[in-house]
């Protein structure tokens, strides 16, 4: 169902793929959206190793990506990391990773609370921000929740 990578000199392992989900801090997480056009938007993520799954937070519930889950729950989610040169070259050569799953909305309060709690500690240590945070504006947040159909990666070289 899914195509195997080309550049299979290129493929990362499953466990630098979870490394990259888990440590970058955004990605582009691409919908089904109107007319048949694909709608991609830059994300902040949260890789939950308990269960494999990818969350999403977001605020607004009224929005084209919402509307366009509630017609198909099949998404795409595309994470790179910022690379690194080798030694006297200028190309930098990136991991990145691409997800293809289910989007599951989640309105259930407790979850919304663990699950935007682990994603505010990737940006701060300060968990009294994250409680006020989810205080002031838990009431009106959604949680989007990927289940991986399919997850590869690859180290690709810009030269």
């Amino acid at each position: 169902m899914f195509r195997e990578l080309v550049r299979i000199k290129q493929k990362l392992s499953m466990e630098d793929c979870v490394d990259v989900l888990k440590t970058e801090n955004r990605g582009v997480l691409s919908v089904n959206g109107d007319d048949g056009y694909p709608y991609g938007m830059p994300i902040n993520h949260f890789y939950d190793e308990r269960n494999g799954k990818i969350y999403f937070h977001i605020g607004n519930q009224r929005s084209h990506r919402l509307d366009s889950l509630k017609k198909s729950d099949k998404v795409s989610f595309c994470v790179f990391d910022a690379g690194y040169q080798k030694p006297g070259e200028w190309a930098y050569n990136v991991r990145s990773v691409i997800v293809f799953g289910r989007m599951k909305i989640i309105d259930d309060m407790d979850m919304i609370v663990d699950i935007t709690t682990q994603l505010c500690r990737k940006f701060t240590d300060d968990e009294e921000y994250a409680k006020e945070e989810i205080r002031k504006d838990g009431h009106r947040t959604l949680l989007l929740e990927l289940t991986p159909e399919n997850i590869c990666g690859k180290l690709v070289n810009e030269s």
